[in-house]
């Protein structure tokens, strides 16, 4: 009898050691099975609208602002996904903003805007790295992706910029870049140096991402750029003290306080009337027309910033098949 519940015990420890062994080598066959992300690539090409704000588009005029000089932009771009979740990006985006002091004529609450008269164009050149997060994570590789994928991005950008006005009639009616003109005296004894073409910016946005195809995705995105620089409008600071300062450079002077022309100089929209109701109801006499600013603010002294919309057309790189290794 004890020899027989003996060989029992043992064969019941055998069998819970067995089960026990069985158990473990399941739960790693499950967990090797377990599917990883596979990292892949994609390129994209997209096209959109640049909007401008900044001291000759105010925030506090929106509809004007957003809607009345919009420009264009296009843009390339490498992202790479490293987890279902985050992505890296590398873009190129070339931009062009403008903005115009005559957009404000009539509308009493801008008379400043109206008066200082400047207007400008620049082409930016923007080379941004940014970090995405997707809201709704991707499959296990390129081509488990969802329907949709919602996604906000934020990172830092370089940014070259020129920004160009076009000169009174006198002068050919010809753009020119403002710059080198140090309109508000720079470079000249007792002023600042010229501000830097080159500049950094922060761009943050939101988008959204459409599987259209096996290696093809569509994505729609609007985010801010909020620049380093006051200067993407040539508008920042003070007018100079006075008109000597450009002793000998009328194209500099004509550029730096233009309240006085009679002509919006980028569309030729004639200023008088403006001019002289704004005179009058400041008490002045309606036959003379302001315009003596020299050593009063010309900018708002807050950095300037632009959106930016795209529709991108993605392709989803071909990731490698990766074969099985040889036992």
């Amino acid at each position: 009898m004890r020899k027989r519940l003996l060989l029992i015990s043992t064969l019941y420890l055998l069998g819970l050691g067995y089960s026990d062994a069985q158990l473990r080598l399941s739960k790693n066959y499950a967990r090797a099975r377990k599917p990883q992300f596979e990292p892949y690539s994609s390129v994209a090409f997209g096209i959109g609208t640049s909007t401008y704000f900044g001291e000759l588009a105010p925030l506090k005029d929106p509809i004007n602002t957003v809607f009345g000089m919009m420009r264009w932009n296009i843009t390339g771009n490498y992202t790479r996904h490293f987890t279902p979740r985050f992505s890296g990006r590398a873009a190129l985006t070339l931009a062009r903003i403008s903005g115009d002091d005559y957009k404000f004529n009539g509308r009493p609450q801008f008379d400043n805007n109206f008066l200082r008269n400047a207007h400008f164009r620049n082409d930016l050149k923007e080379l941004s790295v940014t970090a995405i997060y997707n809201i709704i994570p991707e499959g296990r590789n390129a081509f488990d992706r969802p329907a949709i994928v919602p996604y906000v991005f934020g990172g830092l950008a370089i940014l070259a910029h020129n920004p160009k006005a076009r000169t009174p009639e006198e002068f050919g009616n010809e753009w020119v870049k403002l710059q080198p003109l140090g309109t508000e005296g720079q470079g000249r004894p007792g002023y600042a140096k010229p501000y830097s073409l080159v500049s950094g910016a922060i761009p943050i946005g939101l988008g959204f991402r459409f599987r259209y195809k096996r290696n093809w995705d569509i994505s729609a995105e609007a985010g801010f750029r909020f620049s380093f620089t006051d200067y993407l409008d040539d508008v920042g600071g003070y007018y100079p003290a006075n008109p000597d300062v450009f002793a000998g450079d009328a194209l500099a002077q004509a550029m730096s306080n233009r309240s006085l022309e009679p002509v919006a100089a980028r569309k030729g929209g004639d200023r008088t009337a403006g001019l002289q109701r704004i005179f009058t109801e400041q008490g002045g006499s309606p036959d003379n027309i302001p315009g003596n600013n020299w050593g009063e603010g010309r900018g708002g002294g807050n950095k300037d910033y632009y959106f930016l919309t795209a529709i991108h057309l993605n392709y989803i790189i071909t990731p490698k098949i990766k074969c099985p290794p040889l036992r």
